[in-house]
């Protein structure tokens, strides 16, 4: 079974005033020059899933600017039993909704139908930039999994604000426990799902094909073993010093991804550019592999200029690995010649610039 895109809707979204696309489910490749619009396509598909989108922008930006603020995703997946219409848009108060099947959703609530995956250029420096990257993109990873996790982190982050707050304003002590108890318990739910992702990452590595295996562990203070209770312990103990930095010191959002080249044994982040690129890659379609044994289907992956610093082969080993996991893959760049070796299984697309912006097969 698949899940796929069939038809996708922008209205008044970045440089399109109104989109409308009918694809199968094969490979989709985009092409066409930069600023022509592939990303937005990416983007708004991006939104179909909880979140920020893969630009992590605010509601307010996704409005086409010639129109003033509102705009509007909408698509057709086929799923496991039955399509499914999926909506998320703003209006003039820049609030961000949500419907399924034309009934009112919350954001939330969408990653337990769109299960998505992307890549994007901005990733590429994951491996050397500060660890809340490596966290969003393993949880990101784990989102795909469980459906759930971003509502336990949201919790888990809005608890933990709090505290930072009262511990600020001198707060009741009782009501500090009352929270350090919800971050306790959000918490460790958090690092087990985080665990359970990478779990199954490496588990899926097992048939890595042609990109490097990648070796990634947890580091920190905090381990995913720790009961709910330990930890509430440990940030009522941790009050004074907390206090005093201004932000809590322990929990989850303290940990960092820790990746390695395992046939190298050398860390991602001393890795060229290139090599990090295909350890990102094989992370993702790792994640792919775990997703259809879990659920009996592979996720839709939205993969921008995913060609930059891959050869020929690497190309079509690349395509030929989407196909097999079975993924409905959303990809973007410069040159038709960059998917040559997709043969008959991709459709593609031409996107023109333009104020309208438009997409031809």
């Amino acid at each position: 079974m698949t899940l796929a895109l069939r038809h996708l809707k922008l209205v008044a979204f970045r440089s399109y005033a109104r989109l409308d696309l009918d694809v199968n489910a094969r490979m989709v490749a985009l092409t066409g020059a930069n600023g022509a619009g592939k990303t937005n396509i990416l983007e708004a598909i991006s939104l179909l899933a909880p979140g920020r989108g893969l630009r992590r922008a605010s509601p307010a930006d996704f409005a086409r600017k010639q129109q003033g603020i509102g705009w509007a995703v909408s698509a057709l997946l086929d799923t496991a039993t039955d399509p499914v219409m999926l909506w998320t848009g703003a209006g003039e108060d820049a609030r961000r909704t949500a419907r399924q099947d034309d009934k009112a959703a919350t954001v939330l609530s969408l990653g337990r139908v769109a299960r998505l995956l992307w890549l994007t250029p901005a990733l590429d420096r994951v491996f050397v930039e500060g660890p809340g990257e490596r966290r969003r993109f393993l949880d990101r990873m784990t989102l795909s999994l469980l459906p759930d996790h971003a509502e336990t982190a949201t919790r888990y982050d809005r608890a933990m604000r709090e505290r930072n707050r009262l511990l600020k304003e001198g707060g009741d002590p009782r009501w500090l426990s009352a929270l350090e108890g919800q971050m306790a318990e959000h918490g460790v739910a958090l690092a087990r799902g985080r665990a359970h992702a990478l779990a199954a990452l490496l588990s899926a590595q097992e048939d890595a094909g042609a990109f490097p295996r990648a070796e990634a562990a947890m580091i920190g203070e905090f381990d995913a073993g720790t009961e709910p209770e330990a930890l509430a312990r440990l940030l009522h103990d941790a009050r004074p010093r907390d206090a005093q930095a201004g932000r809590a010191l322990t929990g989850p959002h303290r940990s960092d991804l820790a990746v390695r080249y395992a046939a190298k044994d050398a860390p991602a982040a001393d890795c060229s550019t290139g090599e990090q690129k295909a350890l990102l890659v094989s992370l993702i379609l790792a994640n792919a592999r775990a997703l259809h044994a879990e659920t009996g289907a592979a996720p839709i992956l939205l993969l921008d200029e995913i060609a930059a610093h891959f050869d020929a082969d690497r190309r079509a080993a690349l395509f030929t690995e989407i196909a097999e996991v079975g993924a409905q893959a959303w990809m973007t760049g410069t040159e038709p010649a960059l998917f040559e070796a997709m043969g008959d299984g991709a459709q593609r697309l031409a996107v023109s610039e333009g104020g309208e912006g438009s997409v031809v097969g």
